[in-house]
């Protein structure tokens, strides 16, 4: 049996899983699985590696430190620092990104045309395929985090956030069961011209979602682009 599967840390809550199992019983396609690889640290893939496994799907914490544990990357994962997907072919483990695209294809037709600077809540691998996604829709964009980023969440002014109408989230706060948590910013500034997008799905509103909802905002959630790079995975790990 072919094994697939997504390789986090906590990740119960994960919306893959049954994505996955879910399209090979519809299309009925035998003899395949997606699993869980929920672990603590890095040192366990060997472990996953030396299995009968596919091919991987990567998820928080691990996007930037797995790159080590493989062979080859992409072009985009490359550029971007950061990976999501993993081929594994003759026992070569080869990386690629495809969040880029999901976030692209799913933000595309809510964007208007004061929709020109964005700012990127978190600097993790998740923010950075967001950057490089925002560097192809030629849309300028600053970081915001509690450290190294270009802004803090201290410095998050009024007239910072009006400048920046779309506001996406790449943290995991909010994601169930932490569902009463939120990035800490001014949501009083928030518009009816700006875009709210969350990267999370679980719950379909997140509290950040429901902020930006009460002042007008436009809001999606990460559940398009979920599905988007997921499919975008499955054209990798069957040569599509």
């Amino acid at each position: 049996m072919k094994t697939y599967g997504l390789i986090g840390k906590n990740i119960s809550y994960s919306f893959s899983r049954n994505y996955f199992n879910n399209k090979f019983l519809t299309k009925g396609i035998k003899n395949i699985q997606y699993v869980n690889f929920d672990i603590d640290n890095l040192s366990e893939l060997n472990h996953l590696f030396n299995k009968n496994n596919h091919g991987f799907n990567v998820t928080i914490p691990f996007k930037e430190t797995i790159i080590p544990y493989l062979d080859a990357l992409d072009i985009h994962a490359s550029n971007i620092g950061a990976v999501n997907t993993i081929q594994i072919v003759n026992g070569i483990k080869k990386g690629f990104n495809t969040d880029w695209i999901g976030f692209i294809k799913s933000i595309q037709p809510m964007l208007k045309s004061h929709h020109t600077s964005a700012l990127i809540l978190g600097t993790g691998g998740a923010s950075k395929a967001i950057k490089y996604a925002l560097n192809q829709l030629q849309i300028s964009h600053k970081t915001v985090s509690r450290f190294a980023a270009d802004y803090t969440y201290e410095n998050l002014t009024k007239e910072i956030i009006q400048q920046n109408n779309i506001i996406i989230n790449c943290t995991p706060l909010g994601t169930f069961p932490n569902i009463d948590t939120a990035p800490n910013i001014k949501y009083e500034y928030i518009t009816n011209k700006h875009l709210a997008y969350d990267l999370v799905y679980n719950p379909t509103e997140s509290l950040f979602l429901k902020k930006c909802k009460n002042n007008d905002a436009a809001i999606k959630n990460g559940l398009e682009m979920l599905e988007i790079q997921a499919e975008e995975a499955w054209k990798i790990w069957n040569n599509l």
